[in-house]
């Protein structure tokens, strides 16, 4: 009779650890989903704007060998309601962008320069209010992270310090313990989630712990 009641607990343990160990791979498969469902995509411009005023989306215009006229993307992040990927005519200003995205309340779009020209690739973060703006209150960046004025080579580093809200790749590298995966994935941790607030924020991205932190904390800064 015991060696039967101790096959049952055996089996009960084994039944137990299989519908956990089940669960498990459906969490981590439900996790992988929801972090795809935060990368940006790419939207339209025309339909983005035809979704905010109920109207159809404008016929699209031709060139004048009847072809698609030329087209930039530019990623849209901070206190914006629909951070993302949006695809704009060439020449396109800050101003169309942010309005396409939609401010939250807490928005500070004065801290940018909306009449400036975008550029493809670019990155626009709208601040919040009571958060410092890019130097110069400009937003004309150019590259695949940026979100200020002049070029992220030139305003990722204030007072020796580097901004890991516009540093470039190889600028993240250039930090002690920080080589390109960790610089990568800073880079796509603010690019999801938008700019730091703080410096402490840094070690939200994986790979970053106390001991790190510590280590980069004078030498680092954000606005």
């Amino acid at each position: 009779m015991w060696e039967w009641d101790g096959r049952v607990r055996w089996l009960a343990a084994a039944l137990v650890a299989a519908l956990l160990f089940g669960a498990g791979l459906q969490y981590g498969r439900w996790q992988e989903r929801q972090a795809a469902k935060e990368l940006p995509r790419v939207v339209p411009g025309d339909k983005a704007a035809a979704a905010l005023t109920g109207d159809k989306p404008a016929a699209e215009d031709q060139g004048a060998n009847g072809s698609k006229p030329p087209t930039i993307q530019v990623h849209v992040a901070g206190a914006v309601q629909r951070p993302g990927v949006y695809e704009l005519k060439a020449g396109a200003r800050v101003n169309e962008a942010v309005s396409l995205a939609g401010l939250l309340p807490e928005a500070n779009p004065n801290a940018l320069n909306l009449a400036a020209p975008l550029n493809d690739g670019q990155q626009v973060i709208v601040p919040r209010q009571g958060e410092a703006g890019p130097a110069g209150g400009s937003s004309n960046f150019s590259g695949p992270v940026t979100s200020g004025g002049g070029t992220a080579g030139d305003t990722a580093k204030t007072g020796g310090k580097v901004n890991i809200n516009t540093a470039t790749m190889a600028e993240l590298d250039s930090l002690p313990g920080i080589g390109p995966t960790l610089a990568q994935r800073i880079i796509d941790y603010r690019n999801q989630k938008g700019p730091f607030r703080t410096i402490e924020d840094l070690q939200n991205v994986s790979g970053i712990g106390p001991g790190r932190f510590n280590d980069l904390k004078d030498l680092i800064t954000v606005y």
